[in-house]
């Protein structure tokens, strides 16, 4: 039943005083340019492709350079919305940004652009999912590609009253700013993180590092990893014992079960083989090896990861060599990315003779990680909130009048 004060449309349930207008009708849809190899140049035009659209923006830092002329038109000018309309992943259909100046560039064959004086609003609506709901709704194929077709049966509503209009794109545009700053700060922070790993560890073939501690001279020390710590390989419980009883053993079977470097209950068991206690480190043994976090339980390890009694400093260095690639070489010769127990203990690290070099370098990363978890976690609120306000506002349920 609808509800009083709305009525159903092409564009589903909107109130009695929007309208449902189809999308071209108050928009102009322009197709991507194709181009062959031969037309790739070291400099040239840029070709925005799906790899430049990202969390609603263009980001342009994996570029593409053709030697083609286009016409003005199909340059990307400022709040055209660039939509990706084929690709091999139906996830990525229909992803889209909006630029937010003109740009000295075209896109590609696999993209769109939709150009309208209502781009604000039209970007929020897709950024709903309106567009895949829409082609969704006729048809249960999985989406791999969005055709002309589909655009010209595309309905969006919105509001009689253009004030109204700009309230809500002025709301959730704000909200939209927010997730971008916070989004600018994670990437700083993350940078300034692997600049200092970079610096605050020796460099191959050295036996310091550059950056360094007041009061801290010695020259850190070659050792394997299983000399430093103990390593527990994970045993699998019987399958039959798996549970979803909280009150039972928590299992950690691989890296599904770590959440932000932390291991998040998921799976329980009632058999005890391998474990690892409250304070230790997990690391992931098996696809993708050599992924790392930590528990604050005590855990049942499953054969997918390895416990590691070690500190901060330790951890952070392990850290350090699933950045670097370390584990996923000595794993490439497996017919499964694996990494068993002489790998890992055989494993060769340096370490600072002085314990409290050991814990100041790992008190430092600890609150650089604490620092960018919490601006994660903030990130995924207003990510949420955005969500809920796109809900009420895109549909006519909460008004801005």
């Amino acid at each position: 039943m609808v509800k009083k004060g709305f009525f159903e449309t092409e564009a589903g349930i909107i109130p009695v005083d929007w309208n449902s207008v189809r999308l071209l009708d108050m928009a102009q849809l322009l197709n991507g340019l194709t181009y062959t190899p031969d037309n790739v140049k070291e400099y040239g035009l840029l070709v925005i492709r799906s790899s430049n659209v990202q969390n609603g923006q263009l980001c342009l830092d994996d570029n593409v350079y053709v030697d083609c002329s286009v016409s003005e038109e199909k340059l990307i000018h400022k709040d055209d919305i660039i939509i990706c309309v084929r690709n091999g992943s139906a996830a990525l259909i229909g992803k889209c940004a909006k630029a937010t100046s003109d740009y000295n560039a075209t896109f590609g064959a696999f993209m769109a652009v939709i150009r309208s004086e209502n781009a604000g609003f039209i970007y929020q609506a897709f950024s709903r999912g309106e567009l895949q709901r829409q082609i969704r709704k006729h048809s249960d194929a999985t989406i791999n590609q969005i055709t002309n077709k589909d655009f010209n049966g595309l309905y969006i509503g919105i509001p009689n009253d253009k004030k109204e209009t700009d309230r809500i794109v002025l709301a959730l545009s704000d909200t939209d700013t927010l997730i971008e700053n916070l989004q600018k700060l994670i990437s700083k922070e993350k940078n300034i993180r692997k600049s200092c790993l970079q610096h605050m560890f020796p460099r191959n073939g050295q036996q310091v590092p550059e950056w360094r501690f007041p009061g801290f001279t010695d020259a850190w020390e070659k050792r394997k990893l299983g000399e430093v710590t103990q390593i527990t390989m994970g045993q699998s419980p019987d399958g039959a014992t798996y549970s979803d009883t909280p009150s039972d053993y928590i299992l950690v079977q691989g890296n599904a079960d770590l959440r932000d470097g932390w291991v998040f209950p998921r799976v329980w068991t009632t058999q005890k083989t391998k474990t690892a206690d409250a304070g230790d480190l997990i690391m992931s043994v098996r696809a993708p090896a050599g992924a790392m976090g930590k528990t604050t339980y005590n855990v049942v390890l499953g054969r997918g990861v390895a416990g590691i009694k070690g500190n901060e400093f330790i951890y952070q260095t392990l850290v350090k060599m699933d950045g670097e690639g370390y584990w996923k070489r000595l794993a490439a010769g497996s017919t499964f990315e694996s990494i068993n127990s002489d790998v890992i203990s055989c494993a060769e690290i340096f370490i600072p003779q002085n314990v409290d070099e050991q814990n100041l370098i790992g008190a430092y990363f600890k609150s650089l990680d604490n620092l960018i978890t919490l601006h994660q976690r903030k990130l995924e609120k207003y990510k949420m909130i955005k969500q809920g306000m796109m809900e009420e506002l895109l549909t006519g349920k909460v008004r801005l009048m």
